[in-house]
């Protein structure tokens, strides 16, 4: 690489990086290009050269999340010997995730990435078609083996991540009436009995 691409790289991580901070501090409201430029310490054209917009900065900053969230998910699975126990161990990295990483957490789960997400849903999907692709592959692989239902890939993955999504999305806005090591512990035989053949 380059002088010239690392120092794009490090200016584009700067920017990234104080947009999650604004957006955790702030809310969404306070996620504007000038305190995502005053936080970085970087400049407004530098912020347009490298996402075109907030809104560009806010579509990477979710796929720079969304893909490791992913990632750990398809790890979970790919490292089970048994569907249920994939299901188990995806249930346990969704909810480890949002335990570890909660700001980024928080903008994944946030009414602004639910209207991104429909707003642009096949473009966020098209972007991680590879990590999509692993955890479809799995599921077929299950209903394959007879261990999953028989049903469409997308409503398993609905039936096993809804739950998960949902609890997530109760603990993020401070809703405390279960924890997410409860969850991990209730929620994998629940969902695999929805699932199961």
């Amino acid at each position: 690489m380059s002088p010239k691409q690392r120092r794009g790289e490090v200016t584009s991580d700067l920017l990234l990086d104080a947009a999650l901070r604004v957006f955790v501090e702030s809310g969404e409201q306070g996620l504007t290009v000038s305190a995502v430029v005053r936080t970085s310490g970087v400049s407004l054209g530098s912020l347009y050269h490298h996402f075109g917009s907030l809104d560009g900065l806010i579509g990477a900053l979710s796929h720079r999340w969304l893909n490791r969230l992913l990632s750990e998910l398809t790890k979970a699975l790919q490292g089970a010997e048994t569907a249920r126990a994939g299901i188990a161990g995806a249930v346990g990295a969704y909810l480890h995730f949002v335990q570890e990483h909660r700001g980024p957490a928080l903008l994944l789960h946030s009414p602004l990435a639910d209207r991104k997400g429909m707003a642009r849903g096949r473009e966020f999907r098209d972007a991680q078609e590879a990590r999509v692709s692993e955890v479809g592959l799995w599921i077929q692989l299950g209903i394959d083996s007879g261990e999953l239902a028989p049903l469409p890939p997308p409503l398993i993955e609905s039936l096993v991540m809804g739950p998960v999504v949902a609890v997530a999305r109760r603990v993020l806005s401070g809703i405390d009436d279960v924890g997410l090591d409860e969850a991990a512990r209730l929620l994998p035989e629940q969902i695999w009995r929805s699932v199961r053949a």
